[in-house]
């Protein structure tokens, strides 16, 4: 039986009961303890289930804001190879900033086990990362319900009391021509993260080059690296930029 039917049994005993052991899961799928501990540590990267000392728990997604985690949802696989090239980059003791995003936000269940710090304005990237091995510094502000974060001018003097090595962002938009944004509070908040980052990734699928939407809020040569599953035909627009890209596999 290959990973992803075993994955399928091990989702639908989840849905069932809410757990499973390891010892039993081996024993119903006729696999190795060392197979079946190898498949809930892949579903626990990927944020299918919880980890737990013998076995996993059921992720209960009404946890946390249900459209939020609607949207993170939304093309999960594409996010998470995006969000793996991301993580390989953070390293214990880093600094990081991440934004309110949501392929951003599917960056928390890789990097649950590294000594960081991160400083962030996400509800849901709080949530995430409570109870594990990284250190939050949550920024104060008005609370955005629909966004599920924190921004107004509050937030971005809060930012720029720190200084992180790393920041992680998400954009609406983004060309040779700069970064883009859908709303003012998005942007400031993004450019607020640029200004007070030693190195800035942007993680953005497919979608997002070349679309230049409402309003630009940072020039190009301000980021200095995107993690895309963009083709070199859509990438070719960044070859006179000083841009470092980064591929999915």
């Amino acid at each position: 039986m290959n990973f992803q039917k075993r994955k399928q049994k091990i989702l639908e005993q989840l849905n069932r009961t809410g757990e499973v052991d390891i010892k039993e899961l081996a024993l119903a799928l006729n696999i190795a303890e060392i197979t079946a501990r190898r498949d809930l540590n892949q579903l626990a990267n990927d944020g299918l289930l919880y980890r737990t000392h013998g076995g996993g728990m059921k992720v209960d997604p009404l946890a946390k804001p249900h459209e939020f985690v609607n949207k993170a949802a939304q093309n999960s696989s594409v996010k998470d190879d995006i969000c793996r090239e991301a993580a390989a980059r953070i390293n214990d003791g880093d600094i990081i900033f991440m934004d309110c995003g949501s392929t951003v936000f599917r960056l928390c269940q890789f990097i649950k086990n590294k000594k960081i710090k991160v400083i962030t304005n996400s509800l849901p990237v709080i949530y995430e990362l409570q109870h594990c091995a990284v250190s939050l510094n949550i920024i104060g502000g008005e609370f955005n319900n629909d966004r599920q974060a924190v921004h107004g001018k509050i937030a971005n003097e809060h930012i720029a009391r720190y200084r992180a090595g790393k920041a992680f962002l998400g954009v609406d938009g983004i060309s040779e021509n700069g970064l883009f944004a859908n709303s003012e509070l998005e942007a400031d908040i993004t450019a607020a993260y640029i200004n007070q980052s030693a190195y800035t990734y942007v993680l953005c699928d497919c979608s997002k080059i070349g679309n230049e939407t409402y309003l630009k809020f940072a020039d190009i040569n301000q980021v200095q690296a995107i993690i895309t599953n963009a083709d070199n035909e859509k990438l070719k627009r960044f070859k006179d930029t000083a841009l470092t890209i980064l591929k999915t596999s």
